[in-house]
């Protein structure tokens, strides 16, 4: 397999690449004199028809040691983000306007970096674009939750114009992101440490112009790490890294089996769920994570040792989420785990833009059950889309919105609700 030159022989044709911060927090990137937030460009504009800088690395990761995980910002083992900060000085009024319309609407997919041009990655941004058209504001997604991957094939800056800032320039909404295992992977040569470019994206100070958007207007994400706890109105979304195995998914040391992590990320899970009941919160608790527990996928199966981590947290906080959301393999597919009386959607959405889709391992007719805990309720194996999900004071609704139904169709093809009182889901 051919080597790639080393990374400092390659430069973006819009902007050099500068050294990035180290840890989150770190630097706050270039150009922002405001300190307040940008998420679109003013003035909506066409499509690219290719990248500026065509993905030239092998498609098979280097990297099969797990990698570290940066210390969240001020070193908190619940590291918290408020959708109200995110939104700087206009946050106040975002949060009280969710209030008032009494609902939430957000957006989750993972998996949307292409290698192959920015078509597929295209076409599920614009069809969520035409979602701000809502006539009734309180319909207009307030975020863009993405579950990782968010560039191929190694997570190098150079990457971010064309598969992050390029096909999200008309997205006017905040995007925050766990990453994914592509966007930690580095190959052997590279001397730059694993998940550099996405902190210097996703986990600055304050929101800034990063040098690695090639002059477009969005400023980076504000998050405390690359594990952390979402909280706005109505709901609360746990997420978390797992690392950069094409297969398992990893979060913890696995007692003792991985020396280069620790339990820190189970400690942030069963922390953020304890503050869920010392709260009393009501509202939706969602578990975010790249690699999906529970996957039928023909490339990517599931992790059940991942799944006992986050299983152990649940156990210990005494709290369940009401859904589990993953992306990694390249589909769409909906499951329903019955745990301790409760029925908890588990969503695996991978079809945000990363081409080619992955079949499923068989043809299945749904529901399919697996076994007396688990059902496949639905899947998609064949169409790009993104995940809307309206959360009010009584439900979680979760709906998968194929590309291919194009942008005057709002009705989803899959959709499942959760009440949230008592754990039980209807579709």
């Amino acid at each position: 397999m051919a080597k790639k030159p080393p990374p400092h022989s390659k430069t973006h044709p819009t902007h050099k690449k500068p050294k990035a911060p180290t840890s989150p927090g770190s630097g706050s990137g270039s150009g922002s004199t405001s300190g307040q937030p940008i998420f679109g460009q003013p003035t909506p504009s066409p499509d690219p028809s290719g990248f500026k800088d065509p993905v030239t690395d092998q498609s098979e990761q280097e990297l099969n040691n797990l990698g570290a995980v940066p210390q969240p910002a001020g070193g908190a083992t619940e590291p918290i983000l408020t959708l109200q900060r995110i939104y700087g000085s206009a946050g106040a009024a975002k949060a009280q306007a969710i209030q008032n319309a009494g609902q939430i609407v957000f957006h989750s997919v993972g998996d949307t970096g292409s290698v192959v041009g920015p078509a597929t990655q295209s076409l599920v941004a614009d069809k969520m674009v035409t979602d701000f058209a809502e006539t009734n504001a309180a319909d207009v997604p307030a975020f863009f939750f993405h579950l990782g991957d968010v560039v191929y094939y190694f997570g190098e800056a150079t990457y971010y114009y064309d598969q992050f800032y390029e096909p999200y320039r008309n997205y006017p909404a905040p995007i925050v992101a766990i990453p994914g295992n592509h966007d930690g992977v580095v190959y052997a040569s590279d001397p730059e440490a694993t998940l550099t470019a996405f902190l210097r994206n996703f986990c600055t100070l304050s929101p800034a112009q990063s040098p690695d958007s090639g002059g477009l207007f969005r400023t980076t994400m504000i998050q405390p790490g690359v594990y952390f706890t979402l909280e706005a109105p109505f709901v609360r979304i746990l997420g978390l890294y797992s690392n950069v195995l094409e297969d398992p998914g990893v979060i913890s040391d696995e007692n003792g089996a991985n020396p280069v992590l620790d339990q820190r990320q189970v400690a942030f899970l069963t922390t953020a769920l304890a503050r869920v009941k010392s709260d009393k919160f009501t509202g939706a608790v969602i578990i975010a994570v790249h690699h999906p527990p529970f996957s039928g996928g023909s490339e990517h199966g599931g992790s059940p040792l991942m799944l006992q981590d986050i299983d152990t947290a649940c156990t210990k906080a005494g709290v369940w989420p009401h859904a589990v959301f993953s992306g990694h393999a390249h589909n769409y597919q909906r499951y329903t785990r019955t745990i301790n009386g409760l029925q908890i959607p588990y969503v695996v959405a991978g079809c945000g833009g990363h081409s080619p889709l992955s079949s499923m391992r068989a043809t299945y007719r749904t529901p399919y059950t697996i076994d007396n805990t688990l059902t496949l309720e639905s899947y998609d194996d064949t169409d790009f889309g993104y995940l809307r999900v309206i959360v009010n004071a009584e439900t979680l609704s979760i709906e998968f919105h194929p590309q291919s139904d194009g942008g005057t169709t709002k009705t989803p093809d899959d959709v499942v609700t959760v009440n949230l009182a008592d754990h039980t889901v209807s579709s």
